[in-house]
């Protein structure tokens, strides 16, 4: 890793909206793999959303003012990192294209996406982390996003990790490549398309016999812990920075906190 001169890589924590929303325990998962990795961890207070959603309705203007409020909340730090393949495929590939023609803003755009990084291809790819020191009994199942697999090219890293649980057996999903139906926008505008897409992923998941869905994306565990949840199944659903962290503690994705 490139260090800074207390020899500790500094992180920016790009949180995500709706990790911060709905699933605060992720960020907190994030931040302790962190640390453990050997990090300094800071989380800039002046973030938002990393604009993906404008971006995809086509409105570049205001994409371009979120972005650039990104861009300089970040710019000091030696690596950015989020919780999450599509917002950090949002920063470290589109960005650059928003800004391009612009001499100053294309530059800060590449600097920042040059730096950025999916947390889990971060902890393994960058940080150099083959070992968790967590245990979780039971089987799990993992679903690759698509903007982590196809953009960034996550697939093995978390696998790779998730092998160091002590008691975890992981069972992979068939279609652990094949989109849920989230698709950020796509939900909405073609809400029968997706609903149709995520009830064939439900089957899939219950056919693995899995205690557990995991993934890297709150989009995609939403979406898929909510028509598990509808068809009345029990099966646990989180990051999988969540089981990682060894917090596992609280109710899983789709379930209500007890009082």
């Amino acid at each position: 890793m490139n260090t800074n001169s207390n020899n500790r890589a500094r992180v920016g924590l790009f949180v995500t909206c709706l990790v911060d929303l709905y699933r605060p325990t992720v960020g907190f998962a994030a931040v302790k793999l962190l640390l453990d990795a050997g990090c300094t961890v800071e989380v800039p207070e002046s973030q938002t959303c990393c604009g993906q959603p404008a971006y995809s309705s086509g409105d570049r203007a205001d994409t371009k003012a979120i972005a650039r409020n990104t861009i300089a909340a970040f710019q000091d730090f030696d690596y950015v990192v989020a919780p999450s393949g599509s917002c950090a495929a949002m920063l470290k590939h589109h960005y650059p294209k928003l800004f391009e023609g612009d001499a100053d803003w294309e530059l800060r755009a590449k600097d920042l996406a040059a730096r950025t990084h999916e947390l889990l291809s971060f902890l393994t790819d960058v940080a150099g982390v083959t070992n968790v020191d967590v245990s979780w009994d039971g089987k799990v199942t993992y679903h690759d996003s698509c903007s982590g697999l196809r953009e960034l090219k996550v697939k093995e890293q978390p696998r790779r990790l998730l092998s160091a649980v002590e008691g975890l057996t992981l069972t992979e999903l068939p279609t652990a490549e094949t989109c849920c139906g989230f698709g950020g926008t796509f939900c909405i505008k073609y809400a029968d398309v997706s609903v149709e897409m995520v009830t064939r992923k439900a089957e899939d998941i219950r056919g693995t016999d899995a205690d557990m869905l995991l993934a890297g994306d709150m989009g995609c565990l939403l979406n898929m812990a909510g028509r598990l949840k509808r068809e009345g199944s029990e099966i646990e659903v989180r990051h999988v920075a969540e089981v990682l962290a060894g917090m596992t503690g609280r109710p899983s994705i789709g379930e209500a906190e007890q009082n």
